[in-house]
């Protein structure tokens, strides 16, 4: 388009000139333009138009572009925001174990209260034994007083211990002592025990027993006076009438 505009102007000047020297500078302005003089400014305005256009195509591409553009606008609720993370603490948060705190859950049986229940115990798991022996002896059995008969003795005496606490442990919650003396189990939360609790606190009597019962004697030198088995079992003994301390 600049080409052609140049070449139409430079002939334009050109005839001009040639015919101001052959008639003089007077006939220049009686003389027609050219066919294409008119013409030129054409090219011109048509660069205009052109440009025009092509400086206004980019800014139709950004104001669609700026159409199609989604926007996202996040508002934040703190009291929603609060209650999702402690709901998600709670579930997320591995249970904590149960701890013995005193001022919270019933409390704990003094020990002569338990010194008497466990009297008891004794005096009826003797006598149950005492009946299997006698019974034993009816029946054409004998025992000595050798080595070998005395501890065959020792170690039924053990096994009825065992079996004694085991089941009114486990299935009665208490021992016949615990009843007749009022007391029961609960666990460290103030709760009934489960039977798993009280399967490990059949376990711990057996085990205090049989380290020369020094499980039951911690009890006189612990902090919250209780025994190996209330500690293994995660339960102890307290008052039945009694109630949580607030």
């Amino acid at each position: 388009m600049d080409v052609d505009t140049d070449w139409r102007r430079e002939v334009s000047t050109r005839v001009q000139d040639y015919r101001a020297r052959r008639r003089g500078s007077a006939s220049v302005d009686l003389q027609s333009a050219l066919p294409f003089d008119s013409e030129s400014p054409a090219p011109v305005e048509s660069s205009g138009a052109a440009t025009m256009l092509a400086s206004a195509a980019p800014a139709r591409k950004m104001a669609a572009a700026r159409a199609h553009r989604t926007e996202r606008i996040e508002i934040a609720i703190p009291q929603l925001e609060t209650a999702a993370v402690a709901g998600h603490a709670r579930w997320a948060a591995p249970p904590s174990g149960a701890i013995f705190s005193p001022s919270h859950v019933y409390p704990v049986a003094t020990l002569p209260e338990r010194r008497r229940a466990a009297a008891v115990d004794v005096v009826l798991l003797l006598f149950s034994y005492g009946g299997m022996l006698a019974l034993f002896t009816v029946l054409g059995g004998h025992i000595g007083f050798n080595r070998l008969d005395l501890l065959v003795a020792v170690a039924t005496l053990a096994l009825f211990y065992a079996q004694y606490f085991a089941l009114f442990t486990v299935f009665g919650g208490s021992t016949p002592g615990m009843m007749l003396r009022g007391l029961r189990v609960v666990s460290f939360d103030g709760g009934t025990p489960t039977s798993r609790q009280m399967v490990w606190r059949s376990f711990g009597y057996v085990v205090s027993a049989g380290a020369c019962f020094l499980g039951f004697l911690w009890a006189l030198w612990d902090d919250d006076q209780l025994c190996w088995q209330d500690r293994i079992s995660q339960t102890y003994i307290t008052p039945v009438e009694e109630r949580p301390q607030r």
